[in-house]
């Protein structure tokens, strides 16, 4: 599984902030908690990264990701009640303008989810992957 040892250490570090703070929160305040607890855990980090996104080699605009863990991993955030596909598709296209090719949404509802995508080399996301992963993460770390 790609980059599975660091992802596994995201998710996990997202439910400790989960266990501590509970529900209701704005996305800032678990970006920040979440933050803190990669850094704890020696993970490299960046946050509200902004990224260019060009078209034919001009720029063309660029979005600002919630995360870039190690310089490889996209991270979105979420604090809602339910994701929808939009939070999925803004995930894809995020990876898409970068040069990264795993994703991963974390949404602080009720519970932590997490949503795992993996951008292949001809663009599509490779959703069997990412299925397994996500099965694999009811059980917590």
């Amino acid at each position: 599984m790609l980059y599975e040892e660091i992802s596994k250490k995201v998710v996990h570090a997202a439910h400790l902030v989960h266990d501590e703070l509970g529900f209701g929160f704005l996305e800032a305040v678990y970006g920040n908690a979440l933050y803190k607890e990669l850094c704890r855990m020696g993970i490299k980090c960046e946050c509200q990264k902004t990224m260019d996104v060009f078209y034919k080699g001009d720029k063309v605009g660029h979005y600002i990701a919630d995360m870039v863990i190690e310089d490889k991993i996209v991270v979105e955030l979420k604090a809602v009640v339910d994701l929808r596909p939009e939070h999925e598709w803004q995930l894809i296209n995020y990876l898409a303008a970068s040069n990264m090719n795993l994703g991963l949404l974390i949404n602080f509802g009720q519970s932590v989810k997490v949503k795992r995508k993996i951008l292949t080399k001809d663009g599509k996301t490779d959703e069997k992957k990412a299925a397994s992963f996500i099965k694999s993460r009811v059980i917590r770390a």
